[in-house]
């Protein structure tokens, strides 16, 4: 199973990260919402872990994107 997580807080993301990858799951990572909708265009995803605080663009906008 492959998963994104699209998280600015690093430690979040790394905590996220570790416990899933310790888990036997791929995991990819980015802090930022244009970057995730890049890498959902380019690669198959199981599951998309989302924070909504982005510094770019909003997670409910990049939520939008993809459902799009």
């Amino acid at each position: 199973m492959r998963i994104l997580i699209i998280e600015d807080e690093k430690k979040t993301a790394a905590f996220l990260q570790q416990g899933l990858s310790e888990n036997g799951f791929v995991v990819d990572v980015t802090d930022s919402g244009m970057d995730g909708i890049f890498l959902v265009g380019s690669y198959s995803f199981d599951l998309i872990i989302l924070d909504v605080g982005l510094p770019d663009i909003d997670g409910w906008q990049v939520l939008e994107t993809l459902r799009k």
